[in-house]
């Protein structure tokens, strides 16, 4: 059977304010499927109920076919995950600490030390298997992270912005790493719409809790990428709504949309500015720009479709 991901009807409610509504999703096979939305979309708390972390107040969240709720021991047997960022006791290396995780996930005794060997091996921990972990890069932890979830050879994988907070040497690394996941099914939350492009095969969007689409990035970009330009510009500092509104303000630009705390994908009428001056605009604000990168397709998707962030 192949894994899957299936959620029906997921809503969940923090007094009045809803943050999933009516989540329908039916995720089938071995794949990555990138999991989009602004902050406060509602990723976050899908992966909490997928997990069992979280109740959800209505509907049904299944692995593998398998009711989180009812039998959460048996769908989360061939289910591992990252949500947020999971600290490692730092007096720990990462032997000892993948050590631990295979006792309370039931891994045999006499395969533990051949699995663990070949879990670091694959994220390239080898080297620093005996090395304690509170002297490792956020990266290195994270390269950890992503071994303690195939110690158990899942079926499916969840992962809630796996590169959040790395250095660009240390994202690349993860991104190299979920790729040759592809015998896996996959679901990756992430706000780099990049790095889904390059890693994923099917993206799913959410907005406000609600499901806007979910299909190959092919069928997305070509339904819902529309005319004009776009770029990315990356800040030194947090794009605040002030700092929003003054590119908002720009000649030329038609909407401005934050993929991620530090990073805003302003969209232009080229008939009113060409790229260059656009940049030169940006830069000429004095906010801190660093990089302007050109938006690809799904960048253009996902500013159709998600109209504001919250």
């Amino acid at each position: 059977m192949a894994p899957s991901i299936e959620t029906r009807q997921l809503t969940k409610s923090y007094g009045q304010f809803t943050a999933l509504s009516g989540l329908d999703l039916n995720i089938q096979g071995t794949k990555c499927v990138g999991f989009l939305g602004p902050n406060g979309a509602g990723k976050t708390t899908t992966m909490k109920i997928l997990t069992g972390l979280i109740r959800a107040t209505e509907g049904t969240a299944l692995i593998n076919g398998v009711d989180v709720v009812k039998d959460k021991k048996a769908a989360m047997a061939s289910c591992t995950t990252i949500i947020e960022t999971p600290e490692i006791y730092p007096s720990l290396t990462p032997k000892e600490a993948l050590s631990m995780l295979c006792e309370i996930r039931g891994v045999p005794r006499q395969e533990r030390s051949k699995t663990i060997d070949e879990v670091l091996a694959r994220v390239k921990m080898s080297e620093w298997a005996d090395k304690k972990v509170g002297g490792f890069s956020k990266g290195m932890k994270q390269r950890v992270n992503v071994a303690s979830t195939l110690l158990s050879d899942p079926e499916v994988i969840i992962l809630d912005e796996p590169s959040s907070g790395l250095d660009p040497r240390g994202m690349s690394e993860v991104r190299d790493i979920v790729m040759s996941l592809k015998d896996r099914l996959v679901f990756m939350s992430s706000h780099l719409l990049a790095e889904v492009t390059e890693v994923c095969q099917e993206v799913a969007m959410i907005d406000h809790g609600k499901l806007l689409v979910y299909d190959t990035i092919e069928n997305v970009t070509a339904k819902f990428a529309g005319g004009g330009g776009a770029v990315e510009v990356s800040f030194a500092g947090d794009v605040d709504e002030p700092l929003r509104a003054r590119v908002s303000k720009l000649p030329g630009v038609t909407s401005t949309t934050k993929s991620n705390d530090r990073h805003l994908i302003v969209k232009f009428d080229p008939a009113a500015v060409t790229q260059d001056k656009l940049l030169e605009s940006v830069a000429g604000l004095k906010a801190g720009a660093l990089t302007f990168t050109r938006a690809s397709g799904l960048e253009d998707a996902y500013l159709s479709l998600i109209k504001e962030t919250l």
